[in-house]
């Protein structure tokens, strides 16, 4: 087995292959070392309309839609507004991005990128488990285990890690921290027979706030629905139940997801993850990088996570293309990633930790499909583009979310009294006090 390289990547989801794929297309050898052997589940099933230049430019744009049912819209939905349900159209962003995006299995579309960044010519090895990497010396030493114990060491120029939730690198160096402004929970399961939208909106994943967090439903092709809950920890901790009933017990608390699943069969096991929000202190080093899930993670509420992980592996390729192509202004080119990459989570960040909140609940319901206001609906167009995964970087945009933020103030003022209540109940439940 080759055992020098000039990139090796921890991990084989969507990160680490596309970065992988697109290094290899540049004449780089690369070797990529996977954990565990696909197919294999994970969640986090709902794409955004920016992951299709990624695919199309990766080349596998035909087989995602293969094995893809198509989402023209994010569906929230409210028991506490005026308007109950609102429906977000990707086709009415304010930029030029696709129209829609796919709902679908990882297992599939972590396989299908798999093996398409072993067709452009990467060693990419399953089974293989990184214990430990040397970064001292130029010549990176990654040492793995493959799954009958026997030990591998791998050397390279440059090391990148996309090990997803393992945070392998940040663990190593102990730069892993939790999120302290977003400490939620998810439990989740797949389920049959779970009624579905209509037309084109049958591949809309909905939304549903309820009192201890928000819960998904995301439809698949082959007739199964992704259900989740993203709780407050403090919630999950009064489980007293198996998984599975605690589950239904939740979504039993919004009227129409209970309505939705009645006749539900599960379909597997149901799985929980406890407080999941973190980041890394430190993306890079010398010879080496963090990106995606192995760098930070905050919410799947805006299903950003597959497409900033695809993102940041893409500039990244670029990034360490130059580096290993000896181009001066090294710090420049890091800094100016580092730059891209944190300001593109801050955008979805925004939205994210305030998504609870009376005031962002209640502004993202006051829109309204009949109004032909300009100024309103200019406002919606701008949060469907970050919806869209279109927020960074988007001049067409900056000023009306600029606007929506300052409503979004003025709301916090007008209903005091509800936003101070929950200030406070969030405080208990991010602190247990």
């Amino acid at each position: 087995m080759q055992s020098h390289f000039d990139v090796l990547v921890i991990g084989g989801g969507p990160a680490g292959t596309t970065i992988a794929s697109l290094l290899a297309e540049k004449g780089h050898s690369i070797c990529l070392l996977e954990k565990a052997h696909h197919p294999r589940f994970h969640i986090g099933e709902s794409l955004l309309p920016m992951n299709l230049p990624l695919f199309e430019k990766l080349g596998v744009l035909g087989q995602v839609d293969a094995i893809g049912i198509k989402k023209y819209a994010a569906e929230f939905n409210s028991q506490k507004t005026p308007l109950a349900q609102d429906t977000f159209y990707f086709a009415k962003a304010a930029s030029n991005s696709p129209a829609f995006a796919y709902e679908v299995r990882r297992s599939e579309l972590d396989e299908i990128l798999f093996k398409n960044c072993q067709k452009k010519g990467v060693t990419a090895l399953e089974g293989m488990t990184v214990t430990h990497c040397e970064l001292a010396n130029s010549q990176k030493k990654t040492i793995a285990t493959n799954a009958q114990g026997q030990q591998h060491e791998f050397t390279s120029k440059y090391l990148v890690d996309a090990s997803g939730r393992d945070t392998i690198l940040a663990q190593q160096l102990n730069s892993k921290h939790k999120n302290p402004k977003h400490k939620m929970a998810a439990i989740f399961g797949h389920f049959k027979n779970v009624a579905r939208r209509t037309g084109t909106d049958e591949g809309n994943i909905s939304i549903y706030w309820f009192q201890h967090g928000w819960v998904w439903l995301i439809p698949l092709k082959d007739g199964v629905m992704s259900v989740g809950c993203v709780c407050w920890p403090e919630y999950l901790k009064t489980r007293n139940s198996d998984l599975e009933t605690f589950l239904q017990t939740s979504l039993s608390l919004i009227p129409e997801v209970e309505q939705r699943m009645k006749g539900a069969q599960l379909d597997g096991e149901v799985q929980a993850t406890g407080n999941y929000s973190y980041q890394s202190s430190i993306m890079s080093g010398d010879g080496f990088l963090l990106i995606g899930d192995a760098y930070a993670f905050v919410d799947p509420v805006f299903s950003s996570g597959v497409y900033l992980a695809m993102q940041s592996a893409t500039r990244g390729a670029e990034l360490v293309n130059q580096l290993l192509n000896g181009k001066i202004n090294n710090k420049q080119l890091i800094s100016q990633f580092e730059n891209s990459v944190n300001e593109e989570v801050k955008a979805f960040c925004w939205f994210i930790y305030r998504f609870n909140s009376p005031a962002l609940h209640k502004l993202l319901m006051s829109s309204d499909e009949a109004s032909q206001h300009p100024v309103k609906q200019k406002l919606k167009s701008a949060v469907i583009s970050v919806l869209a995964g279109d927020a960074y970087n988007n001049s067409q945009i900056s000023l009306p979310l600029l606007a929506f933020k300052f409503l979004y103030l003025i709301n916090k003022l007008v209903e005091f009294k509800d936003n101070r209540s929950f200030a406070k109940f969030k405080k208990q439940q991010l602190t247990g006090e």
